[in-house]
């Protein structure tokens, strides 16, 4: 009797969850077509970064590289800003979530329509310093330059915009072109306050679903987080040498599924001498992490379809610095993660159903000139 109601409770969970991942599949992109919220597609903020000492490595047991002198002494992984200094980026964040059927056609449920819902920004702007400090703190004046907009719900996209087509220029996203902002910037890649984004926001009033989106772009979590460098250390622990490591604790929320919590793993692989320029490469491998755990754990424990699924993730960046003029040369970090859950009844001579849904969050940033 006990194996008959577990077995029933398997082959409802299977059901529920059909149900359930398409409601999320749906329901995610009905707010990014009209108002999308920031914060339902994009990372929490990362805690502060820790620097690991290095004689705590006990990965691995290679021999170590052997590196030239001048790469064993540390250097300083921050930006460094000089007054009138201009520069052009492009940042790109991405975010998607998919539900695929895997199984035969004719044993997929009437009415399944699966697919991929998600966001994607493109936007390119000028960073011109205004003024720094003594503490390496810079005021920055950001103009927009070019903006790419790309919504699609269930396979279908809904919104494409791109302001360098003639045909989007009447589209309320395209007065976010020439806009400009003023944030304050520190030299280990944190926002530390938005000054102004007055006249921008007030040329991007409207009532339109698009007006709402120009708006949301320049709401505080957005610009923070455009300008945010994840991969820096913080400032008291960035003198490092090639093979050392930090780390920052990042958090995320998919919906139903549950919220997560990582470690990012940051560490200092190689300096390059790449036309008269020295440049830092550091990569970033992620694990899920204990930190926020009695935060998470009521969460997680209460998504019932999280904890039927089977679970793989992969999480890694790359940060390219120039170490001689200060800059980022690209830095980019992304998330993907599925869940799988099988029908625990498959038909006779069949292989199992099964239902997979993921998700994908990325982040990027790179110079342009």
């Amino acid at each position: 009797m006990g194996e008959y109601i577990m077995k029933q409770n398997k082959i409802f969970g299977f059901a529920a969850s059909l149900i359930l991942f398409v409601l999320i599949l749906t329901a995610g992109c009905t707010e990014q077509a009209g108002e999308p919220a920031q914060n339902e597609v994009e990372p929490e903020k990362t805690a502060p970064p820790k620097v690991e000492p290095q004689e705590q490595e006990t990965e691995k047991t290679v021999p170590a590289k052997v590196e030239p002198q001048e790469q064993k002494q540390p250097v300083e992984l921050a930006l460094k800003f000089i007054p009138e200094d201009s520069t052009t980026y492009k940042v790109t964040t991405d975010a998607d979530k998919s539900l695929i059927w895997e199984g035969t056609d004719p044993n997929k449920p009437k009415g399944f329509t699966g697919g991929h819902t998600g966001r994607k920004i493109e936007i390119t702007f000028t960073q011109q310093i205004q003024n720094t400090d003594d503490k390496g703190i810079a005021v920055a004046k950001i103009t927009i330059k070019q903006l790419k907009y790309l919504i699609k719900v269930k396979n279908e996209i809904t919104m494409d915009f791109d302001s360098s087509r003639q045909q989007d220029r009447q589209n309320p996203l395209s007065k976010l072109i020439g806009q400009s902002y003023t944030i304050q910037m520190t030299a280990f890649g944190q926002v530390s306050k938005l000054i102004d984004a007055n006249d921008a926001r007030a040329a991007v009033r409207g009532d339109s679903p698009a007006d709402k989106m120009a708006a949301n772009l320049l709401s505080p979590a957005a610009i923070t987080e455009r300008h945010t460098i994840p991969a820096l250390p913080d400032s008291d622990k960035n003198q490092l040498r090639t093979g050392d490591k930090w780390s920052s604790i990042q958090n995320f929320s998919f919906d139903m599924m549950g919220s997560k919590s990582y470690e990012k793993i940051y560490t200092l692989k190689e300096i390059k001498d790449v036309e008269n320029r020295r440049i830092a490469i550091a990569r970033m491998e992620a694990v899920p992490s204990a930190e926020n755990a009695r935060d998470l754990y009521k969460e997680q424990s209460a998504s019932f379809f999280a904890n039927m699924s089977d679970n793989t993730e992969t999480y890694t960046g790359e940060l390219k610095l120039d170490l001689t003029n200060g800059k980022i040369e690209e830095c980019r970090e992304k998330l993907t993660t599925e869940w799988l859950i099988v029908d625990p009844s498959p038909k006779e001579n069949e292989q199992p159903a099964a239902l997979k849904m993921a998700a994908v969050r990325s982040y990027s940033i790179e110079k342009m000139d």
